[in-house]
């Protein structure tokens, strides 16, 4: 096999074979821990202190001789572990579903097509295609290569990128060890940092050096977030206060009244209804979920604590190309060397003139064979339709060299050869500036130049430069005579070559339709949103009209950013909304100022030159379609479809998950206020105790799925994208947060206590009092999650809540209530007497009260109106 391989004649594997494959050698992926099963899931319930309280009070009921009792406290053990292993189960399956996405993916052809799938499905005998930034997905033999260089530190220990060269395949090779240069081999989990290749897989998995060495990819358990830290704390602190009560009530129970046992059950009940377990239960099932929800929205959140920053994001730095435009480049205009422009969109589309044909043939010279970049594919469309049957084709000659773009020349060449061998053709392409730099412009014709591409940039095209030099009849010094010119004889800087200049092309790319209202929702929500992109400053500006981008002062260019000091950018930066001409090193740059004013700074990127960009915002975003696996790495949401909006819908849905976590973390604290009221009361005051392990446990039979599935569930605020972003620094549970969800438990302690003490002074009777106050205390727990699914007030409205969970739970709540109420056999072992039409008035009533009392302290807690600027930021 020849050491270079043209991408049209390559088929790769079939998807049947690839299937079989696939099915023989399993996937391509190291040994991990695996995902939680049903068993383990199960183990992790048996310890929680709820399932372990519910156990030991059974056992006393037992040893009391109460059966029934303890039947049914083991039988809401059934219970309440069914409910944790729907909730455990939902939450590992969108685990499961970010695993899937955050695999790295793989560029293979398949079927003579390029495909990009998971990189845990590349198979032996893949072909891969791979660019620089990207990582390598398994061990294999280079076929072709361009100035290709490795970096194989993760592997060997060196610092120093490896140069690669291809392979003349002769049957079977066997892979050599990694290391050295000249080596035909790339290594799985190794980084392309220069050149582009195609090579075919020959190890996957454990087969690899990687899997031999045994070392990476096993997953990592993630680190805490800051707001998982804080439950930590939270919980650590109202645990020794919980641990402390019990031991008291147990003791001051059985001091009191004698009665040891009991005062074990008093304590266990306490216990039951304090314990603060469902916190860290609940932040880590919002985080999981939140994060899968996001992936709904085609964005992959690669670590937690992004979903929490999300919503306290203030600036969305965005480039331009791909993100706000559609990324579909089509050549619109060729302005041919001192020649009148050609505008292909006002003219028949039938034939070129003769004029732009050498503009177009050098285009598609100085382009890939097979583009994948989207201005090289717009050129090779136009050859194919304009100049199929013209002379100006050459799908036979022959690529010598490529010269790659580099950070000091923004022009790339490619030296052709003839296909009889006797003409030399070099084509450039590349920005203006260095295109003319090659053509050793005089300062006069660089003014020119400029005036030109000044006029087509303001017309929203990306321009490019044009430029040919050719070798034929007029050998170079530095060249041995034709025909037999060796690539290895070629200059080694693009400069040695006696360029000319043939024109600029003007391509333009199509802003995304749904941009214009996700910037218009942008600053409704706060957030300004910022412009970074390589075009010239007329192009950002006819695009930010375009997409409705308020420009605020001059633009920006890369050039002036250089010769500012920090201080200076500092000071620009807050009244700069577009950057243009600037390169991807200066985005760090960019982020580091914005930082400095106290912005959440979010900032989309797709090359390796990103990556610093991307780790030090506090939202790194890369692109997932033409991004790097660098640019993935570094960041902590990747954007799937490459689309704008889809980060504005991000934004919201954090905004979203933040909220709903705060309304299912104030539930949880208020709820529990009454309960550790009814139970503590009682015992201090030698009254007949109210609450038993049993009714506690039918109480967690509500709040547990309230917390975890209905709030979690409900659909984002109507005002979410009409106020300012959060302050990241705002805990939790503000001031304002705890003294509502502390007034609202309050409330529902007083109201039920009340009922209690009414009851005991009629002389009701203790099973009368227990039936009316523990009825009491379930409805104003149901008006609790009915008001806390709303930050607005309640109206009818919410009887077309979307949210299916909040009715199957207070449906359900309802249906059980009456059940224990009305079913003797239940009523019994709840420790009840019958109630009659009036007293569950007198419940309802308390219910309705206690729902009143929610709705009015949401006046207190009222969000004060947004003003804003004109640049979209909160005043």
């Amino acid at each position: 096999m020849v050491s270079t391989v043209d991408l049209n004649t390559v088929a790769g594997l079939s998807e049947q074979e690839a299937i079989a494959l696939l099915k023989h050698d399993g996937y391509n992926e190291l040994p991990s821990a695996r995902s939680s099963n049903l068993l383990s899931i199960a183990w992790n319930i048996v310890q929680d202190p709820i399932f372990l309280l519910l156990v030991g009070g059974g056992v006393i009921y037992w040893i009391l001789g109460d059966l029934q009792e303890s039947l049914i406290l083991l039988g809401f053990v059934f219970f309440i572990t069914g409910i944790s292993l729907y909730q455990e189960g939902k939450t590992e399956h969108a685990l499961e579903a970010l695993r899937d996405l955050s695999s790295p993916r793989a560029l293979v052809i398949r079927d003579g097509q390029r495909k990009r799938i998971a990189g845990r499905e590349v198979v032996r005998g893949d072909i891969l295609v791979l660019a620089e930034g990207d990582r390598v997905p398994a061990d294999a033999i280079v076929l072709s290569c361009t100035n290709l260089s490795t970096d194989e530190s993760l592997l060997t220990g060196e610092s120093l990128p490896v140069r690669k060269v291809a392979a003349v395949v002769r049957g079977e090779m066997e892979m050599a060890r990694p290391g050295g240069d000249e080596l035909p081999f790339v290594y799985s989990g190794t980084l392309v940092v220069q050149g582009n290749l195609i090579a075919q897989v020959q190890a996957i998995g454990t087969q690899t050096e990687m899997g031999k060495i045994g070392n990476a990819l096993q997953k990592v358990k993630p680190e805490p977030t800051p707001l998982q830290q804080e439950m930590t704390r939270l919980v650590r602190n109202l645990f020794g206060i919980a641990l402390l009560l019990c031991v008291a009530i147990v003791v001051i129970y059985g001091l009191t009244r004698g009665d040891w046992l009991k005062g074990f059950l008093a304590g266990i009940t306490l216990a039951m209804a304090i314990l603060p377990n469902e916190f860290p239960v609940v932040v880590t099932i919002f985080l999981a979920l939140g994060a899968w929800r996001i992936s709904q929205k085609h964005v992959l959140a690669r670590r937690a604590s992004a979903v929490e920053t999300l919503g306290s994001a203030t600036v969305l730095c965005v480039d331009k190309t791909g993100t706000l435009t559609l990324n579909q480049m089509a050549v619109q205009q060729l302005c041919p060397y001192n020649a009148q422009p050609y505008d292909l969109g006002l003219h028949s589309p039938e034939s070129l003139p003769e004029a732009v044909h050498e503009l177009v043939e050098f285009c598609i010279l100085a382009s890939q064979r097979d583009p994948f970049d989207p201005m090289e594919k717009a050129f090779k469309q136009l050859g194919d339709r304009y100049l199929a049957h013209t002379e100006h084709l050459h799908n036979d000659w022959i690529l010598l060299r490529e010269y790659p773009l580099s950070p000091h020349l923004l022009a790339m060449s490619h030296v052709w050869q003839s296909a009889d061998g006797k003409q030399y053709e070099i084509a450039a392409k590349g920005a203006p500036e260095a295109i003319a730099d090659l053509c050793h412009f005089t300062p006069q014709q660089q003014k020119i130049l400029a005036a030109q591409i000044s006029e087509m940039a303001n017309q929203g095209l990306r321009v490019l430069g044009v430029a040919k030099a050719s070798l034929l009849g007029a050998p170079l010094q530095f060249l041995p005579p034709h025909p037999s010119l060796n690539p290895h004889d070629l200059p080694d800087e693009q400069h040695d070559f006696p360029f000319q200049f043939l024109g600029l092309v003007g391509l333009s790319d199509p802003v995304r339709p749904n941009v214009a209202a996700a910037i218009k929702e942008c600053y409704t929500a706060g957030i300004r949103v910022v412009m970074i992109t390589g075009d010239y400053p007329g192009t950002a500006q006819t695009i930010a009209r375009q997409i409705g981008l308020m420009q605020m002062g001059a633009i920006l260019t890369g050039a002036e950013l250089d010769r500012m000091s920090d201080a200076e950018l500092q000071q620009r930066i807050q009244s700069t909304n577009i950057f243009a001409r600037a390169v991807p090193e200066q985005k760090l740059r960019l982020v580091n100022a914005l930082k400095s004013k106290g912005e959440v700074v979010a900032m989309t990127g797709d090359g390796v030159n990103d990556a610093p960009a991307l780790k030090s915002a506090q939202i790194g975003i890369a692109m997932g379609q033409r991004g790097t696996d660098v640019a993935r790495e570094s960041a902590a949401l990747v954007l799937l479809d490459d689309d704008f909006s889809s980060i504005v819908e991000a934004v919201k849905l954090g905004r979203r998950i933040f909220d709903n976590l705060r309304k299912a973390m104030a539930y949880l604290l208020a709820i529990h206020i009454p309960i550790a009221g009814m139970s503590l009361i009682p015992v201090l005051f030698k009254l007949p105790l109210v609450l038993l392990p049993v009714h506690v446990a039918f109480l967690h039979l509500i709040i547990d799925p309230a917390c975890s599935i209905v709030l979690e569930a409900e659909p984002a605020e109507a005002t979410v994208m009409k106020r300012p972003p959060r302050n990241p620094k705002e805990p939790l549970f503000g001031r304002r947060t705890l003294g509502r969800a502390v007034l609202q438990g309050v409330g529902i302690l007083v109201i039920v206590l009340v009922i209690f003490v009414v009851a005991l002074y009629r002389r009701q009777g203790e099973l009368d009092a227990r039936a009316l106050t523990f009825t009491t205390l379930i409805l104003a727990n149901l008006g609790l999650i009915l008001s806390e699914s709303s930050s607005s007030r309640l109206s009818l409205k919410i009887l077309k809540s979307p949210n299916a969970a909040l009715w199957w739970v207070i449906g359900g709540g309802l249906f059980f209530l009456l059940f224990v109420l009305y079913i003797p056999f239940l009523r019994h072992l709840f420790s009840f007497s019958f109630l009659h039409a009036i007293d569950l008035a007198i419940c309802v009533g308390g219910g309705a009260i206690s729902l009143l009392w929610f709705e009015q302290l949401k006046l207190l807690n009222r969000p004060q109106r947004v003003i804003q600027s004109k640049s979209g930021k909160p005043i």
